[in-house]
Parts: C-alpha cells; sequence; structure tokens
C-alpha cells in the first residue's frame, strides 16, 4: 500500500482526496520510484481545484514533478538505488503522477537527479525552476549578454519568476521584476532584482510600439503583459514566453518584430527533448545557490497540498510549494 493524492469524477462533479492505493494500481512502465518529494505547480493546482482541465484521465494522481529513488527498473539506463527527477512528459495529466508515495513511469521521461541537489532542493525547483532555465538558456542561445541591458521578469514572485531572477542575476544580468506585489519588493531584490516594475503598468491594452527599455524578456503571463513586453523590448532584442498567468490571447501586433527585429522565443517544458533538460538542470546546479532555495519554498504534506492548490490559484502563495508525500 502507499499513499497518494488521487482525483476522480462522476456525473456529481471532481473530487480529490488523499488515499491508500495498492501498489497494483500502478500503471505500466519500466521504473518504478519511490517518490520522496514532489510539489505544485500552477498546472497541479488547476488540476486538483478543477479549474482547468488538465487531468485526462480519472482516476489520476496529480503532480507533474516527482525526485526519488528508483526501486524497480527494466530500462537500460537506471537501476535500483539511482536518484531521479522528472519533470513534464503528461505524466499528472494523462499518466499517474508525483503526489504519491510511488510512481511507476517510462524512464525515457526521467533524467538523473543532479548530485548539487537533494530529492528536497529538486523539488524545490521543480517545473518553475526548470522552466525558468530553459527560458534563460533560450535567451543565452539567442546571443543575448548582460551588456546590452536590463532584462524584464514578469510573475516575478511566481516559482518561474524567482528562480529566472536568481539564473539572470548569477549570469551577470541586469534585472528589472514586474509584480503586483508591492510587499515582496525586498524579497525580489535579494534574489538579484534591481528594478521593481508595478505590473499594473504592463497590464492593460498599450500602443504597438512603446519606449524601447529592455534587452530580453521572462514572461509568465501572455496576454496584455507579453504584448507589452514585446512593445517594450528594444531593437534586436527577445522575449521568452513560458506561461499564461493573465490570459492565453496574445493581443498584440507584428510591430516590434517587423519594425524592431524583436523575437519571440516559445518555452514548452512537458515535451522538451531530453538533452535540453539536462542542459538546463546543469544551468540550476551551477548558477542556482542550493540555500537560497529556501528563501523561495514552502513545505506542506500530501494532504495539505489540496488547501496549498487552491491558495495557489487565488496567487497568495510567493515562490515554491514543496509537497513531502510520506508525511
Amino acid at each position: 500500500m502507499f499513499s497518494a493524492l488521487v482525483i476522480d469524477k462522476s456525473d456529481a462533479g471532481q473530487t480529490v482526496s488523499a488515499t491508500s492505493l495498492d501498489e497494483d494500481r500502478l500503471p505500466d512502465g519500466d521504473v518504478t520510484v519511490e517518490v520522496e518529494y514532489s510539489t505544485l505547480n500552477y498546472k497541479d493546482a488547476l488540476a486538483i481545484t478543477g479549474s482547468s482541465p488538465i487531468a485526462r484521465i480519472f482516476p489520476l494522481v496529480p503532480g507533474i514533478d516527482l525526485a526519488g529513488v528508483v526501486t524497480e527498473s527494466s530500462h537500460a539506463e537506471f537501476a535500483a538505488g539511482d536518484r531521479v527527477v522528472l519533470n513534464g512528459w503528461g505524466v499528472g495529466e494523462k499518466h499517474w503522477g508525483g503526489l504519491a508515495q510511488r510512481a511507476r513511469l517510462n524512464g525515457d521521461w526521467l533524467i538523473p537527479l543532479p548530485s548539487a541537489f537533494s530529492s528536497r532542493q529538486a523539488m524545490a525547483i521543480g517545473t518553475a525552476g526548470y522552466t525558468a532555465s530553459l527560458c534563460v538558456e533560450a535567451l543565452h542561445s539567442f546571443g543575448l549578454r548582460p551588456e546590452q541591458g536590463e532584462v524584464l521578469v514578469t510573475g516575478a514572485t511566481g516559482g518561474v519568476g524567482s528562480i529566472a531572477i536568481a539564473l539572470l542575476s548569477a549570469a551577470g544580468f541586469t534585472v528589472a521584476a514586474a509584480t503586483g506585489k508591492s510587499a515582496e519588493a525586498d524579497y525580489l531584490r535579494k534574489l538579484g532584482a534591481s528594478t521593481i516594475v508595478d505590473r499594473a503598468e504592463l497590464a492593460e491594452r498599450g500602443k504597438p510600439l512603446q519606449k524601447e527599455r529592455w534587452a530580453g524578456v521572462v514572461d509568465t503571463a501572455g496576454s496584455h503583459i507579453l504584448a507589452n513586453a514585446c512593445a517594450q523590448t528594444r531593437y534586436g532584442g527577445a522575449v521568452a514566453a513560458c506561461g499564461l498567468a493573465q490570459g492565453m490571447d496574445f493581443p498584440s501586433t507584428v510591430a516590434p518584430h517587423i519594425l524592431r527585429g524583436v523575437s519571440l522565443l516559445g518555452i514548452d517544458s512537458v515535451m522538451a527533448p531530453r538533452e535540453r533538460r539536462i542542459t538546463a538542470w546543469e544551468r540550476l546546479s551551477r548558477d542556482l545557490d542550493p540555500a537560497a532555495l529556501e528563501s523561495l519554498t514552502e513545505e506542506v504534506t500530501l494532504a495539505d497540498a489540496i488547501g496549498a492548490a487552491n491558495k495557489l490559484i487565488d496567487g497568495t502563495i510567493r515562490g515554491r510549494i514543496v509537497v513531502d508525500v510520506n508525511r
């Protein structure tokens, strides 16, 4: 038997509970993992609260991230005792995920847990931090360098935003943090932000072209915030877009892209190739201070993850939520 968070659905609606399951309930896979920690991402919160149709099968164990130890494997790259981490690949959506003490998975979805991090620290990073690293890698591969100017990070107090600030600062960039939470200014400066931007300046419809401010952008919001960020990006700059916290729409024009040569870089974390994942985690290992993760992280139990998901949807949680699935 093992403990798990389970989402189910009937004609009466969706339910979610912490319960015990027999191991024979686990789905097919060639690697079984004893999960040590999982985490709550925005997508997990959408699934648990039923705010969006993230769950594709029922019953479903949510959780798009996990870190733990392999107990059984018929996969060529993994053996019992290996420490592994997983992000995405539809886990927690159409395959049972990490909010449980045990998981059975396709070994192709796993990568070795970097030695720089414990399982708990890896989940303090989670898909949010891994996505932030993908964004920074994309801007670096584009050719963006610190001497070219300031980089804007939107949704700055969220998981992606917080770790993006830390990574950009470690790479030598001057960072502007956009937030609607003015009380969190000190927190953002400790992460490495030099400037705090009021989210309200970006949240409404703006002109197609605005004053050039940013050499680059990491955007977690979409909608008007992304449109205004593009309109304010300097000639030849780049915007890495990875989220839709404000909305899925993109009410913009082609003006920044054809008149200023601004590049829009789409960042997908779910199906990113294994090599790109390993590179992203290498950057995290190199540039993210594990001790600094503590200031970003709140830990909850498996049962408490349900309430934490509601707070995450309401926008009342700062940084990252780690879930100790064994308590």
